[in-house]
C-alpha cells in the first residue's frame, strides 16, 4: 500500500500565494494599461503617417494639397500633424495642419494655408498688394490683370475632403483588417509566456510578483 501526506498548513499557504500570483497579476496588468494604450498609440501614428504617405503617392492628385508644393508623399513635407491622447478610457487621435513655407511656381509668396483652404474648399480671392496689377503663370504663358481673381474651388473637387477620406480610410478599413492583426503591440499581448515564466517563482512572490509581471507585461517593459 502506498501512502502520502500532504502538510495542509503548507498546502494553503502555497495555494494562498499561488492565487494571490494570479490575482496580482491581473491588477498588475490593470494599472499599467494607460502604459500600453500609450505605446499603441505610438506605434498607430506612425503607421497612419505612413499610410497617408503612401496613398499621397499613389494618388498626388488628390492629397498633394497636405504636403509642400512638388513634394507629395515626402515625410519631410507633410503639412498636417498627427497626434494622440491616450488614458484608461481609451485612445484619441488628433490632426491639424500646418502652414506652407515653399513657393509654386510663378510665385513670390508661399500660399500659407494651402492645406487646409484646398481640403476645405475655401473661396480665395487674389488681389494686388503691393502693386497695381497680378501677375501669374497660366498654362505656361504669363498674365497680368488689375481686377481680383476669386477662386472658388481651390484644389479642385479631386482635392477637397481628400485628407479626411484617407483618415476614414485608415480606421475605417485598414485599422481593422491589417493594422490590429500585425502590430507588434497586439502580438505581445496574444503571448503570455511572461506569467507562464514567472509562475514558478509564485510560492514565494505571491501577489506582489504577480502585479509587478503584469504590470510589466502590459506596459511592454523589459518583456522578451
Amino acid at each position: 500500500m502506498i501512502r502520502t501526506r500532504i502538510e495542509s498548513a503548507e498546502f494553503a499557504s502555497d495555494m494562498k500565494k499561488i492565487i494571490g500570483y494570479a490575482e496580482g497579476f491581473i491588477q498588475g496588468a490593470e494599472a499599467g494599461k494607460s502604459n500600453m494604450i500609450d505605446n499603441l498609440g505610438s506605434e498607430l501614428i506612425a503607421e497612419l503617417k505612413n499610410f497617408i504617405d503612401v496613398n499621397a503617392r499613389i494618388s498626388p492628385m488628390t492629397l498633394h494639397h497636405v504636403y509642400e508644393w512638388y513634394q507629395t508623399g515626402s515625410p519631410a513635407a507633410r503639412l498636417f500633424d498627427l497626434d494622440y491622447k491616450a488614458s484608461n478610457l481609451g485612445l484619441s487621435v488628433n490632426s491639424t495642419f500646418r502652414q506652407s513655407i515653399t513657393l509654386r511656381e510663378g510665385s513670390k509668396i508661399p500660399f500659407y494655408n494651402k492645406a487646409a483652404i484646398m481640403e476645405n474648399g475655401v473661396p480665395v480671392k487674389i488681389e494686388p498688394k503691393n502693386a497695381e496689377v497680378l501677375s501669374f503663370m497660366e498654362n505656361g504663358e504669363r498674365v497680368f490683370t488689375k481686377k481680383p481673381i476669386n477662386v472658388v474651388d481651390p484644389g479642385g473637387e479631386a482635392v477637397q475632403g481628400g485628407y479626411e477620406r484617407v483618415f476614414e480610410t485608415f480606421f475605417n478599413q485598414y485599422f481593422s483588417q491589417s493594422f490590429i492583426r500585425h502590430s507588434g503591440i497586439m502580438r505581445q499581448l496574444g503571448d503570455v509566456s511572461e506569467f507562464k515564466r514567472n509562475f514558478g517563482s509564485a510560492k514565494r512572490g505571491g501577489k506582489s510578483l504577480g502585479m509587478s509581471v503584469g504590470y510589466r507585461w502590459i506596459s511592454q517593459e523589459g518583456v522578451a
